[in-house]
């Protein structure tokens, strides 16, 4: 037999002619469009909200950044506070940097952010693989104590930081303005959180092939760990860029001001300059702004990820 010999398969199912077929149910379909319609139009108070808040955010940071190109004359005029009269001068910024001081500043507020985030986050990463992965005494208790430490103010540790300073003769010196930002048990918390995340297979592994706790935590951990480490530098570098409270109590050398303390000893025999003190602000947040502009993504996945926006 051959196959032109096969009878043919038919399906059993009568064919409807297209004609006969049933319409699609439209009906749903405008059902969902409605449904979408109405969340669209949900999301236009929440929209107009969220664009108040944000208009009221930016008229401050607005008047700022004008008032940094004011001229000292339309700075203090009140009934042109927010567009100068005389248009808009770069002498706030000339006079600020022909001064000497902001240079010294600003490389001054870098040293001292780049070494707090560096031994912030060498000790928090050493912290928290201790705590995740270590077994000592008093583990729970101490895991404890650093936890409650988040709840206390640094404002309240400022006397008897100062004391210890005093003690070890450190009043005055870089290492008194940077020592005591290195605390900072947030930091400890989360990558304590994050080392409990990662799998324990690889620390296994690294054990059979002989590896101890210090290789494990430096070759194997730290690796993965970098888009946290990032996050938490990011936050560190950021936090000692914009301390102002520690170094203006820790050291009375104008050689050793930040940038957050020299702009408040911008004054002159006039009272405060205004204008020069905004221009000082504006090129004190520039770098921070540059920061953020390279580190958007790992800003806005730290915030997500550490909990850190306050969720």
């Amino acid at each position: 037999m051959t196959s032109t010999d096969l009878p043919l398969r038919t399906s059993s199912a009568p064919r409807v002619p297209r004609a006969a077929r049933p319409a699609p149910a439209r009906g749903r379909l405008r059902g969902n469009h409605h449904v979408l319609g109405d969340s669209r139009l949900a999301r236009v108070p929440a929209l107009a909200v969220l664009a108040v808040l944000a208009l009221v955010w930016l008229v401050p940071m607005l008047w700022a950044v004008l008032t940094a190109f004011k001229s000292e004359q339309d700075a203090s005029d009140p009934d042109h506070w927010l567009w100068p009269r005389h248009g808009l001068t770069l002498k706030g910024f000339s006079t600020v940097w022909e001064r000497g001081d902001l240079p010294l500043w600003m490389l001054n507020s870098f040293l001292i952010a780049a070494a707090v985030t560096v031994v912030t986050v060498l000790v928090s990463a050493m912290a928290g693989y201790a705590f995740s992965r270590t077994l000592f005494a008093g583990r729970r208790v101490l895991f404890a104590l650093t936890v409650a430490a988040v709840l206390v103010p640094p404002q309240i540790l400022i006397v008897p930081w100062f004391r210890q300073m005093l003690t070890l003769h450190l009043v005055d010196t870089y290492a008194a303005v940077i020592l005591p930002q290195t605390v900072a048990p947030v930091m400890v918390f989360i990558l304590k959180k994050h080392f409990d995340s990662l799998p324990r297979e690889l620390e296994e592994a690294a054990r059979i092939d002989g590896a101890g706790h210090w290789r494990i935590f430096w070759s194997v951990l730290l690796p993965l760990s970098r888009p946290m480490l990032a996050a938490v530098a990011i936050f560190v570098f950021i936090g000692a860029w914009n301390n102002f409270l520690w170094p203006f109590v820790s050291t009375s050398d104008p050689a050793l001001m930040t940038l957050p303390v020299g702009i408040t000893s911008v004054k002159d025999a006039y009272g405060i300059p205004y204008a020069q003190t905004m221009a000082s602000a504006v090129l004190a947040a520039l770098p921070l702004v540059v920061v953020f502009l390279f580190f958007q993504r790992q800003i806005v996945k730290s915030v997500a990820t550490t909990g850190l926006g306050g969720q």
